[in-house]
């Protein structure tokens, strides 16, 4: 079992930033992708941003240029530095882990944070 714990949320005035981190820990071999999320109200789940073993990253259009994804491999962490932060940034994040599990089959994984609020206001 592979866990995630997320932090760094909370409510910010607009053009203002924000840091997100989520830690995996538990069984993990390898990790092969870390990625943010984020769902408003009445909206699906949308991919922000995306980083991969190798330090390959992609985003959302909607995030380009604002937002920054970065992990620490000896932390299991993945971050999401947020700038010039918009109302319609509003949502609740949610980070995603996939890779393998350190056990004697190497199962692979895919774990979800539970989600940190992000509130900013006009």
């Amino acid at each position: 079992q592979v866990q995630l714990v997320e932090s760094g949320g909370g409510l910010v005035q607009a053009g203002g930033s924000l840091r997100l981190s989520c830690a995996a820990s538990g069984s993990i071999f390898r990790i092969d992708s870390m990625a943010w999320h984020r769902q408003a109200p009445g909206n699906k789940r949308e991919l922000v941003a995306i980083i991969i073993n190798g330090g390959s990253t992609n985003y959302a259009d909607s995030v380009k240029g604002r937002f920054t994804i970065s992990r620490d491999n000896a932390k299991n962490t993945v971050y999401l530095q947020m700038n010039s932060l918009k109302p319609e940034d509003t949502a609740v994040y949610y980070c995603s882990v996939q890779g393998l599990e350190a056990t004697i089959f190497r199962s692979n994984f895919a774990s979800w944070g539970q989600g940190t609020q992000v509130t900013v206001s006009s």
